[in-house]
């Protein structure tokens, strides 16, 4: 598509550059009726509470009834949604996008009574249905997970008692939000051309990327010493969501909160510790040597976390057309073999993507879809080297969906969380070793590398950092200490001590940096982030290597959805999380990384 300065309005844009959400719904007529009988279809599945345990034809009934409406309201709500992102302005898919999620709220409503009334049934009674009942034989796994939770399940008053208290222990990740959102205000800074220059959180990153050190330091001055005014109130709320996480706990008798948060997905608290360890150990010889080398190639006589983000090298201006873009992606994914190539080309060619710009258009870029459509790809593509990582991220968002759907059945059809971030991430590891021995000059070459080393120290020792601060913060709070904000503070400067090494000057504002962390009132979720960036380059090293079934390993992770623990599914892939292996793997990979820029910047 012709590139001009101004942003096109919609109708502008051929359909070819455009996703087709047709083939979900052809009008808004006929998402509507759908909508009206699915409305029906959630009441009709109250009809069910009180039933299950009256034989297993029941428990079989509901089971397909309720798979029945999520098919199509899933289908619902990502057309609804997605319309509405083509353009914020326009009313009429904003009203459908609305409707579909006061439908999903509807839903789980409706069903509320299954996971109470199941856990309620005797272990003899779940066992002998999915024995007699043949058509339930397939849900094994789906009662075996739901059934793990019977021994943290309380007697029906005190389990209202809890969920009574829920309400409570939301107060204060939602004052942190309304604070932090709504009612901080951050100073006013110049910019790169001597103007004032509004500061928030969300300008805080460009800013930080400024070429003009003065820029970056007075912008992280003016966020963080914002933050420092409110430590106090800050530091109550994150104790008081501490606290909660350590009430529910125990009253639910886990031993701890850290295996509260990881028993659902069935994680060791190895796989946890293995997170921080690895990003203690490492950081040393490889997370210091990186700071080291920033401060050298950018040529600073002190090094200050505000000088964590200004590019080592500018990204090459040389524009990538959308069909360009495709055809590098094919040759940097063609390890992965052709039948992948094939899906990837099929995803292009059938308008999976909404690719360009317009105005009105949501922001950003994601992969949405769900058993009932293929895969949806939202993307504001610009021709940059970004953009097409941009592409190659997403696509595999929607690639490890497109092949989880087509292979599992629907009760298996979503991967977790966990194993969320891994497809699109290996997608980037192939891209980037693909580029960088096709590098176009040795510029093209360093900002390769930086893009690479951004990646490990937010996605890897970043997370890890956080993920030890969350463990020591609650270890502490559960042997009877006291959150203060002083006591917070030496923390979180002990950690990014630890992380950045002696070569990193930590400045006062930076101690209270954990008081602007959002992800820390969803309490051990951010190790998550470390674990997918870890198996993921595991995966591209091992394709990259051409070991033996490596390639076929990884295809088979992809076709496996939710059909086992997530640990077990990478277990049986090649990876396992349990073992140092992955971990150090990703540290030598790093290590070569490093290397190869230390030649590249003759240092």
């Amino acid at each position: 598509m012709n590139k001009s300065n101004e942003v096109p309005e919609r109708k502008s844009i051929p359909d070819e550059f455009k996703w087709n959400l047709e083939a979900i719904y052809h009008s808004y007529e006929a998402w509507q009726e759908s909508f009206n009988k699915i409305k029906i279809k959630i009441e009709e599945l109250k009809n069910f509470s009180g039933t299950l345990g009256q034989g297993s034809g029941n428990l079989l009934a509901f089971i397909k009834e309720d798979e029945a409406v999520l098919f199509e309201l899933e289908r619902l709500y990502v057309y609804a949604s997605s319309k509405s992102h083509e353009d914020l302005r326009e009313a009429k898919p904003m009203e459908l996008s609305g409707l579909a999620e006061n439908l999903l709220v509807k839903y789980s409503e409706a069903v509320a009574f299954f996971e109470p009334e199941v856990l309620a049934l005797p272990q003899e009674y779940i066992n002998d249905c999915l024995k007699n009942e043949n058509d339930l034989a397939l849900y094994k796994f789906f009662f075996k997970k739901l059934l793990r939770e019977r021994e943290h399940i309380l007697p029906h008053e005190q389990e209202i008692l809890l969920a009574q208290a829920s309400e409570l222990a939301s107060v204060p990740e939602n004052a942190f939000t309304l604070l932090t959102d709504a009612d901080l205000k951050f100073p006013d800074i110049l910019d790169e051309q001597g103007n004032p220059a509004e500061l928030t959180e969300e300008r805080w990153y460009r800013f930080s990327r400024s070429s003009n050190r003065d820029v970056r330091k007075n912008a992280f001055v003016g966020i963080h010493g914002t933050y420092e005014k409110y430590k106090n109130s800050i530091g109550a709320l994150y104790d008081g969501s501490v606290k909660g996480d350590i009430f529910f706990s125990r009253a639910r008798k886990y031993k701890s909160s850290l295996d509260m948060a990881l028993f659902n997905e069935n994680v060791p608290e190895e796989v946890y510790n293995l997170v921080v360890d690895t990003a203690k150990n490492y950081s040393a010889p490889l997370m210091h040597r990186l700071v080291a080398m920033r401060k050298k190639i950018l040529g600073l006589n002190n090094f200050h976390f505000y000088d964590l983000n200004v590019p080592l090298a500018a990204e090459p201006k040389t524009e990538i057309t959308f069909s360009e873009a495709v055809s590098i992606a094919l040759k940097a994914l063609a390890p992965l073999g052709h039948e992948y190539l094939e899906n990837f080309q099929r995803g292009v060619d059938s308008r999976w993507i909404d690719i360009y710009e317009n105005k009105g258009k949501r922001k950003g870029a994601y992969s949405s879809g769900s058993y009932g459509t293929h895969p949806y790809v939202l993307l504001n593509y610009d021709g940059t080297l970004h953009d097409l990582f941009t592409l190659v991220h997403e696509m595999g968002h929607s690639l490890h969906s497109f092949y989880s759907r087509k292979n599992q059945p629907q009760v298996y059809a979503d991967y977790t969380i966990l194993l969320a971030e891994v497809a699109s991430t290996t997608n980037e590891a192939l891209l980037l070793e693909y580029l960088l021995n096709n590098a176009q000059g040795p510029e093209e070459k360093k900002w390769l590398l930086d893009y690479y080393y951004t990646m490990v120290r937010t996605t890897f020792f970043r997370q890890a950092m956080f993920a030890d601060f969350e463990r020591q913060t609650h270890s502490y709070a559960e042997e009877g200490g006291v959150l203060t904000p002083d006591w917070l503070n030496a923390l979180w400067e002990k950690l990014n001590s630890e992380c950045y090494g002696p070569e990193m000057t930590i400045d006062p504002e930076l101690k209270v940096e954990w008081a602007r962390i959002p992800h820390f009132y969803s309490a051990f979720y951010v190790y998550k982030y470390s674990t997918g960036f870890t198996a993921a380059n595991a995966f591209a090293s091992a394709i990259l290597n051409h070991e033996e079934g490596a390639v076929d390993s990884y295809l088979n992770f992809l076709k496996s959805g939710g059909s086992d623990y997530s640990l077990n599914i990478l277990r049986r892939a090649g990876v396992d999380l349990t073992s140092p292996e992955p971990f150090e793997r990703t540290m030598k990979f790093f290590e070569q990384r490093l290397n190869e820029g230390a030649k590249v910047w003759q240092i």
